[in-house]
């Protein structure tokens, strides 16, 4: 039997077009769609964000929501809108992925307008509750915090970096904020991938720096980054070496165990003083540039009953067991501000202060870290 090939009537000439169209449409709206979200990646954070980097982190096959938004000015634009260098720029950029994690970065001028004092936090925070981020080094002005929180059958794991830039000229600076979180990150633990989340800040410095005519000094790339430090890695307050060197023990306060980090230009330092046991007394911090700008703003906002707080006068006490001391540093947006406060679980601290003791424990601590960061000697409170 013989075989007759086929034939198509005109009718299925037009079915087989419509298809193709049909086709070539779709095709061409995959095509838009992933154009589109390589556009919103490009554009993302006003244009500053690695975006190999953010791919690297969240999957280089992962689908992507991009939302953003820039306000404000910065610099030489925000001194001609507003005469007195009122750096208002306030850039924030999520990138998500689903079922893996989202990386969220802040960009933000210093020092801000002073009508924004009062209403919350003026930049993004590092979280510092239970462990102390550590300094980047390499020559960066910055910290790394991490943690990780059990949810489910999985770990979530969130890195925050921040890098301060230090201007050139002006006296301003950017804040670099980036909060790299992680479904079932339980790498954060591993020294060899947690560079990877301090690339992603370090990188978009850089991008920022330029971008916005910074000029800022630039740190070289971070190869290793420790991680916090936890409450249970305290030693001998006698044998400290980083922030909290120099500061005294006390026989009365029980004060001989210290938690602390190395101190190597960050812009927050933090020293934990505790008893035997490592048992927190008192907490010692130093804020710098915009986090002690920030700072100020907090005591303006929550301490506005005190008769005088950090953000009227350099040195004083405040409350029933807390002094601060502050210190002029160079190219600084706002002077730096050192604090003491109570930092035990049960109040005995605040209930029977050792005034003398906070003052000197202060005193060596605010030296020490504003000789490091080039500062003038710190104004102290008195008795």
């Amino acid at each position: 039997m013989a075989l007759t090939r086929p034939t198509l009537t005109r009718r299925g000439v037009r079915a087989l077009a419509a298809v193709a169209v049909a086709l070539a449409a779709l095709t061409g709206a995959i095509v838009w769609f992933a154009g589109s979200e390589d556009r919103a990646l490009d554009g993302a954070c006003d244009g500053v964000l690695p975006v190999g980097d953010v791919r690297s982190v969240l999957g280089e096959d992962a689908e992507l929501d991009v939302t953003n938004r820039t306000e404000g000015a910065f610099g030489d634009k925000a001194a001609k809108s507003g005469g007195k260098r009122a750096n208002s720029l306030s850039v924030r950029c999520r990138i998500a992925a689903e079922g893996t994690g989202h990386i969220a970065v802040t960009i933000a001028g210093s020092p801000r307008p002073r009508a924004e004092y009062g209403y919350g936090e003026l930049y993004a925070a590092v979280p510092a509750s239970h462990t102390l981020p550590v300094p980047l080094g390499n020559g960066w002005s910055g910290l790394f915090a991490a943690e990780t929180a059990r949810l489910d059958d999985a770990e979530d794991g969130t890195a925050t970096t921040a890098v301060l830039l230090d201007c050139a000229r002006r006296g301003d600076s950017l804040l670099i904020t980036v909060e790299t979180a992680l479904r079932g990150a339980t790498t954060l633990d591993d020294p060899a991938v947690r560079p990877d989340f301090v690339r992603t800040a370090t990188a978009t410095a850089e991008a920022a720096n330029d971008h916005w005519g910074c000029g800022a000094r630039l740190g070289t790339p971070v190869r290793t980054v420790g991680l916090p430090v936890n409450e249970d890695e305290y030693e001998p307050l006698l044998g400290a070496k980083g922030t909290c060197a120099a500061v005294p023990t006390a026989s009365r306060s029980a004060v001989s165990t210290a938690r602390e980090t190395a101190r190597d230009r960050a812009p927050r330092e933090s020293c934990v003083l505790g008893t035997r046991d490592g048992s927190p007394l008192y907490r010692l911090e130093a804020y710098y540039g915009p986090y002690a700008e920030d700072a100020r703003s907090q005591y303006t906002r929550d301490y506005d009953y005190e008769n005088v707080t950090p953000a009227e006068k350099p040195a004083g006490r405040l409350g029933q067991s807390a002094y601060w001391a502050g210190a002029t540093c160079p190219r600084g947006a706002e002077s730096a501000l050192y604090l003491i406060r109570a930092a035990d679980a049960d109040g005995e601290t605040r209930r029977r202060p050792d005034l003398a003791y906070e003052r000197a424990a202060l005193a060596a601590f605010a030296a020490a870290s504003a000789e490091h960061h080039g500062c003038a000697s710190p104004s102290l409170p008195g008795g």
